[in-house]
């Protein structure tokens, strides 16, 4: 089934191809200047850390439902091993199989594809099983800090967390941009909370899978518009699911990843974060999420921490 007509509108509103030049591989990530991060580490006042991470471990918030993308198995490989000989130094060492996208992490630019193109235009058979991505891997984002911005829907829409059917609306975004006090402006890293985290927190994977809220397709063109440098919520899927329109699925991955250039992150633990924000009556802090990496991958763990 092709994409409809409404989806190809939106994507030529919204699409950076050339932008940046032919060669750009990372988007939005370009609107990231030093200016905006020397503005970005004036917004330190307490120096209050937060962690954003989930743990990876095995009893993940995977369940089988994405094909390949399993939890981390942990195995030592090395116990309190005398390499060099009795009574010398002894170490341990450990070994992990994961999906690179499996816990708290990045959607790389060539993380989905659609009607045959990448982000920039490239064509999406330049990801192999052989080499991954040749072009736009994880590994050409390599470094992101700028200032993040917690849009909190659901402490705006005054719950503490948005109903599984809940699209987020660019009014949404904006309710909770009022809440925050502060515009999102070019360079941010916007973070949306809807609290749909709790669910998994609570230990139901598969009602945090399913249904979920999350970004409606009408959120690209709001991103585009603010040129927001890029976006991670506190879901599974990023955007809402089942689909707000039947049959269309991942519009918004395809919208933010393939014709923005813009990363998006997933599975975001922004509860603390909430709390600490409502606390000090602030929402815009400096936000460290460096990407591990991985060359050619299509993902990456990541653990993001804010300071306020």
């Amino acid at each position: 089934m092709s994409l409809p007509a409404e989806f190809h509108d939106i994507a030529k509103r919204v699409n950076n191809w050339g932008r940046w030049g032919p060669d750009d591989e990372i988007g939005t990530l370009n609107l990231i200047t030093g200016e905006v991060v020397r503005e970005a580490a004036a917004c330190v006042r307490t120096g209050r850390r937060v962690p954003l991470a989930l743990p990876l471990q095995q009893d993940g918030v995977q369940t089988g439902m994405i094909p390949g993308r399993v939890n981390p198995l942990h195995a030592m490989v090395q116990i309190n091993q005398e390499l060099f000989g009795p009574g010398t130094v002894a170490c341990s060492d450990d070994a992990v199989t994961m999906g690179l996208q499996a816990g708290t992490h990045w959607d790389a630019l060539t993380h989905v594809s659609h009607s045959g193109k990448l982000y920039n235009g490239r064509p999406a058979h330049t990801v192999t099983a052989h080499a991954g991505a040749e072009f736009g891997g994880i590994d050409k984002a390599r470094h992101i800090v700028s200032r993040g911005v917690l849009l909190d829907v659901a402490r705006a829409r005054g719950v503490d967390r948005l109903a599984g059917g809940h699209a987020v609306t660019p009014e949404d975004l904006e309710a909770a941009e009022e809440l925050a006090g502060t515009r999102v402006r070019a360079g941010d890293i916007v973070l949306v909370r809807t609290g749909q985290v709790r669910v998994c927190l609570a230990g139901d994977k598969h009602g945090y899978g399913y249904p979920s809220p999350g970004l409606s397709v009408r959120c690209p063109e709001w991103f585009h518009a603010r040129d927001v440098a890029a976006v991670a919520n506190d879901t599974l899927t990023f955007e809402i699911f089942p689909p707000e329109i039947e049959n269309l699925w991942l519009p918004v991955h395809a919208l933010d990843l393939v014709e923005m250039g813009m990363l998006q992150g997933q599975n975001w633990n922004l509860e603390e974060l909430s709390t600490a924000c409502g606390e000090e009556g602030r929402y815009a802090f400096l936000l460290s999420a460096m990407p591990e990496p991985f060359v050619g991958a299509t993902g990456t763990p990541v653990a993001p921490v804010a300071v306020l």
